[in-house]
């Protein structure tokens, strides 16, 4: 907070406030309206024998989609990964998340202790490999919600080939979710089109996730 800032730096709140008005550094507006100052600005208004050495706080978040992707390795890649990203930039990482689920799903464990950490100012700068890491839909959302919280998104990569499983899962939740909205969870007709969809995959030779394979 501003005020919590001036009396750290020794000034009085209202030249804390002319500065910001300046444009002399960077303030983030919280979630609850009032003014904070990011770490990395507060260090730049320190004089050069009191600024902190400390490194940025990162946490390495890491998902996949299937407990199969896991046990394949796939969540340790993610996480070595970024570790040694992490290493070659000066983060310090304070956590690393595990996640297992379909990106389109808002309720992963892990997703919601990582919006945890940063709603408790706890974390810097939040790592992925690729943003659909994160959330498959709605990536700039979230993105704009962590900034306003003073924490940075940084992707490792820009571009990512998904693996085909992952896409047909997703493709298929999407599928499975519109058509229960359109007919209702139980309708026959629900159950007919995804079912259709599932035969035309299997035609053009798709190879569905387990869940999804007539048994």
């Amino acid at each position: 907070m501003l005020k919590e800032a001036a009396e750290r730096l020794g000034v009085a709140y209202i030249t804390l406030w002319k500065w910001a008005k300046q444009g002399r550094f960077k303030v983030v507006r919280l979630p609850n309206g009032r003014l904070a100052i990011p770490l990395e600005e507060f260090e730049k208004l320190r004089p050069p024998e009191m600024r902190l050495v400390e490194k940025p706080r990162a946490v390495i978040y890491a998902r996949v989609s299937s407990d199969k992707q896991a046990k394949q390795g796939d969540l340790d890649r993610q996480v070595e990964v970024l570790r040694k990203y992490a290493a070659e930039r000066g983060y310090q990482v304070v956590e690393i998340i595990r996640d297992i689920g379909s990106g389109l799903k808002t309720n992963r464990r892990g997703l919601r202790k990582l919006l945890r950490m940063v709603t408790q100012r706890r974390v810097d700068v939040v790592l992925v490999t690729y943003r659909d890491r994160l959330t498959r839909f709605g990536f700039e959302y979230l993105e704009y919600f962590f900034r306003q919280c003073g924490v940075e998104i940084v992707e490792a990569f820009k571009t990512e080939k998904e693996p085909l499983e992952e896409l047909v899962e997703d493709f298929v939740e999407i599928i499975v979710s519109f058509a229960a909205r359109i007919y209702g969870r139980r309708s026959h007709r629900a159950k007919r089109l995804v079912e259709a969809n599932l035969r035309f995959l299997r035609e053009t030779g798709v190879s569905l996730p387990e869940r999804f394979k007539p048994g």
